[in-house]
């Protein structure tokens, strides 16, 4: 700004020099709408010119401005009203200032605000009117706002619209102003100066004081006029030039069973750790957040460490409020930190800490998880919840208290599900092959606490309880996600041993568990997904069962040991679809499986009759038509499913591509006979769906054939051989033709 006065003075002085002659002396007052600018032209060629006015204050030597805060809006309306007007028609004089926000509300409702400039992209985006003329609804009250830059306060003002209001006049008066580059014109026809910062172009003009008419004008008055320091309102994008980052929420991570959420948040939260004085106290606080550690931090010998510590937990404050950002959230609140003290010396003594500077971790429980002969800054940035320690001291925690459990004769139901559950839903570290590699005993890195689990003791622990909750009357929704993580191979089993493994007696006493369940898993199953501070990812229970059963199919053919229980998986396939809840990921992948399985004399009739049986009662229809009951089918997809994402077309051509395959089976093999009638069907309906397929006219072709109706055959394998491109390949295409050729001469 002040670059601005000093060239606007020099600025003054030539022009002025200029038409010292024409210009009578005295107050000359801007006309433009919103813009009071004054000029004073006093004797012996001085002038003023007043941008601002407002207090000062002088201190010794110093004289301090300030501009004074009117609780007066900055904003002018004028009204026009029309009873027959069914919008508002709003014309905003000169708003380059673009940090301006327009909002209505109708009575007590929310209040709807747009950003001026959003506005003049839309309706002038070339910028070549300097008014902006819009329109809106009627509307109730309109709120005007001004906000402002670098934590400047925001002006916000309330109108009440008159009922019949048609038109609106809105202009501004800035409480400040940018550097302009200007020039001066004086117009000697209408004594006016114009002052602009391109010659010609949106001027700043004055006129002498004594020629200006005063006119008795109606100002409309706000309802409310409020100075803010921050403004924002729900959808809000985030401006960074109007962020004020210094007034913010503080929220204490000891009192997290009721986060703290703002009715507008949109700063950053100062976010507080809670030190406690004694290592008891610390130890309570992190067993009873659930998902925290504790870091304990030993440097008797430095005379700063206390300091240090300190500084060390500001730093780990500002870094934990970044990954927040504008509300609390416990998933990002991990590590409490601990400053050992003089009544500790027997703790430390009996975990044999006995050199410093020491860096401890323990679980709730008191458990050391991790231990580093460092000082804590060294470890700083280690502390993370991104980071891959964190996945090793969840780890390590796992196989800590899991072992603890199994040799505890106190160890209840509940325990034992908490500790499963959090075994299962463990990410894998990046580096999980060097997790536990043995250290150097002087190393300054982290020593992770090793513990050997016997996998044969953890099984039986797992399947005792499955077996115990087989007769439970509603589902305990950790058990369930334990189950679903153990079942797709990435529970406790993957996590704990790095080993997969086909699925055994207590796999399919799981899964009857869900199946048992299905119907309130459902229902319960998003709001768990969504658990405040906890992460959880449950999808459709027949799709996960359906993915595990797949995925056991391909662990087998991968040489993964084990034998597939093929009865059981069948057996629980038509669980599935005998539910009527079966969704289109089970049956494909039912049908996946069972196309995979020859009967003992070489057919596919196991198969066969599952497809018949969902090829009646879920893709054939006498009220639609194949494309309409397929549309309504893929309506019905679970958002989980993956043809969800794939599309419609894809979605199509499974269901024509599945129906082909069916009818090729029986034209393979003459075991599959008996399926004839409805394989002509099944081919049918897939060229129904995908017209002109040369590989589904030559299925459909060969079975009329076999059924008996040669001359239809003929005409339909004589357009397979019309219809073939460079998508099929060249052994197929020639055995297309080769089939027309012995259809024609009898030799097929």
């Amino acid at each position: 700004m002040r670059s601005f006065v000093w060239s606007f003075l020099m600025l003054f002085l030539l022009v002025f020099s200029s038409f010292s002659q024409t210009i009578e002396k005295g107050t000359y007052i801007s006309t433009a709408k919103g813009q009071q600018v004054k000029l004073n032209l006093l004797e012996n060629n001085k002038f003023e010119l007043v941008f601002f006015s407002g207090d000062y204050e002088i201190k010794g030597d110093s004289i301090l401005f300030g501009r004074k805060e009117s609780g007066e809006s900055v904003f002018n309306l004028e009204f026009k009203e029309d009873k027959k007007a069914k919008k508002v028609k709003v014309t905003f004089l000169d708003p380059a200032y673009y940090s301006l926000y327009i909002g209505t509300q109708n009575g007590s409702q929310a209040i709807s605000y747009q950003k001026l400039s959003d506005i003049q992209n839309k309706v002038n985006p070339n910028y070549d009117q300097i008014d902006l003329a819009f329109e809106i609804d009627r509307a109730d009250f309109l709120y005007l706002v001004n906000e402002g830059y670098y934590g400047e306060k925001t002006r916000l003002s309330k109108f009440a619209l008159p009922k019949d209001v048609s038109e609106i006049t809105i202009s501004y008066e800035p409480y400040s102003l940018e550097s302009l580059n200007l020039t001066g014109v004086f117009d000697k026809t209408t004594n006016q100066l114009n002052i602009s910062e391109k010659a010609g172009r949106n001027p700043l003009v004055f006129i002498n004081e004594k020629e200006i008419k005063t006119e008795t004008v109606s100002k409309v008055k706000a309802l409310e006029n409020q100075i803010l320091t921050s403004w924002t309102y729900p959808g809000k994008p985030v401006n960074l030039l109007t962020e004020d980052f210094g007034n913010s929420p503080v929220i204490d991570s000891a009192a997290t069973a009721a986060p703290v959420v703002e009715a507008y948040p949109s700063n950053q939260i100062d976010f507080k750790l809670k030190i406690e004085n004694n290592l008891k106290s610390a130890l309570s606080s992190t067993k009873n957040a659930g998902n925290k550690y504790l870091v304990v931090y030993a440097d008797s010998k430095n005379a700063s460490a206390k300091t240090d510590f300190e500084a060390f937990v500001k730093d780990q404050e500002t870094q934990t409020a970044y990954n927040m950002y504008d509300k609390y959230n416990p998933i990002y609140d991990i590590f409490n930190y601990y400053f050992v003290g003089n009544d500790d010396k027997k703790w430390l003594k009996a975990n044999k800490i006995d050199s410093e500077p020491r860096v401890v971790v323990l679980n709730g429980e008191g458990d050391i998880l991790a231990d580093a002969k460092s000082t804590l800054s060294e470890k700083q940035y280690q502390f993370s919840y991104y980071g891959d320690f964190y996945r090793k001291l969840q780890r390590t925690d796992a196989l800590v208290s899991l072992n603890k459990l199994l040799k505890s004769k106190k160890a209840s139901d509940a325990d034992l599900i908490r500790f499963f559950n959090k075994a299962s839903v463990l990410e894998t570290s990046y580096d999980y092959d060097s997790e536990y590699a043995a250290s150097d005993v002087n190393s300054r890195e982290f020593v992770m606490t090793k513990t050997t689990l016997d996998q044969k003791e953890v099984n039986l622990a797992w399947k005792k309880l499955i077996e115990a909750h087989q007769k439970d009357t509603k589902p305990n929704m950790y058990l369930v996600e334990a189950i679903v993580k153990e079942i797709k191979n990435q529970g406790f089993t993957k996590q704990l041993f790095n080993e997969d493994r086909i699925l055994n007696d207590a796999d399919f006493l799981s899964i009857d568990y869900l199946l048992k369940h299905a119907t309130v898993i459902e229902t319960e199953r998003q709001a768990f997904n969504v658990k405040e501070g906890e992460l959880h990812l449950i999808g459709n229970i027949y799709s996960e069962i359906s993915s595990a059963l797949q995925q056991n199919l391909y662990l087998s053919q991968d040489g993964v040991s084990g034998e597939i229980n093929k009865d059981r998986v069948i057996a629980t396939y038509k669980k599935i679809a005998a539910s009527g809840n079966g969704n289109f990921d089970s049956y494909r992948n039912y049908f996946d499986y069972m196309s995979q399985i020859e009967d003992k004399d070489g057919s596919n009739t196991s198969f066969l009759k599952e497809f018949s049986t969902y090829f009646d009662t879920q893709l054939a229809s006498e009220k639609e038509s194949p494309i309409e009951r397929l549309d309504a089918l893929f309506s019905k997809l679970d958002s989980s499913s993956s043809y969800s994402y794939d599309g419609w077309n894809s979605f199509k051509e499974y269901n024509s591509n599945l129906c082909n395959t069916a009818a090729w089976s029986v034209v393979l093999k003459p075991q599959n006979d008996i399926f004839l009638k409805s394989a002509i069907r099944w081919s049918e309906y897939s060229l129904v769906v995908t017209k002109n397929n040369p590989y589904y006219l030559d299925t459909l072709a060969q079975l009329y054939y076999k059924d008996g109706q040669k001359e239809k055959a003929l005409e339909t394998q004589t357009l397979a051989v019309k219809f073939l491109n460079i998508d099929v390949d060249f052994q197929t295409a020639e055995d297309i033709r080769n089939t027309l050729e012995k259809m024609k001469n009898g030799t097929y």
